[in-house]
């Protein structure tokens, strides 16, 4: 028993200390079913993420806009390389990124948001309007640092 307690005490901190770096959710992301690629890095001490690829439809990926962005102006810009995700804030005693907003190309709409990374090192962004029920979650699973598209 007096081995045991000293794994379960390093296993904890290490745990834990792996939750409270903020930095743990910068890199690319792919979506469990592997039709999204994201990058979420961090700009003037925020967490944005921003659109690397996704499976493409009838069109070219360049050839994707934001077509219903509710701001005229903004209709022609291309989809990849978008941020999708800005104004994340790590916040500890939770252990969640949150007031952020995520923004839907295929339907001009923003949503606030939340992200957190699970045990199993996955990232779950949570979409919501106004209360946290009425709400969509997508899991990312972390691609390789290989500079993968």
């Amino acid at each position: 028993m007096k081995r045991i307690i000293p794994v379960i005490v390093l296993f904890a901190f290490s745990n834990s200390s792996f939750s409270q770096n903020p930095d743990a959710i910068l890199g690319k992301w792919i979506t469990t079913s592997e039709n999204c690629k994201i990058e979420v890095y961090k700009e003037s001490g925020e967490f944005k993420a921003k659109l690397i690829w996704f499976q493409e439809g009838k069109k070219k990926l360049n050839d994707y806009t934001d077509e219903k962005n509710p701001d005229p102006a903004l209709r022609s810009r291309k989809v990849v390389g978008m941020d999708v995700v800005h104004g994340l804030h790590y916040d500890a005693d939770e252990k969640q990124y949150i007031d952020g907003v995520i923004y839907d190309a295929s339907s001009g709409k923003e949503w606030d948001s939340v992200a957190w990374l699970t045990e199993d090192n996955l990232l779950k962004v949570k979409g919501y309007w106004v209360f946290k029920f009425l709400s969509e979650t997508k899991t990312f699973k972390r691609l390789p640092d290989q500079g993968t598209q």
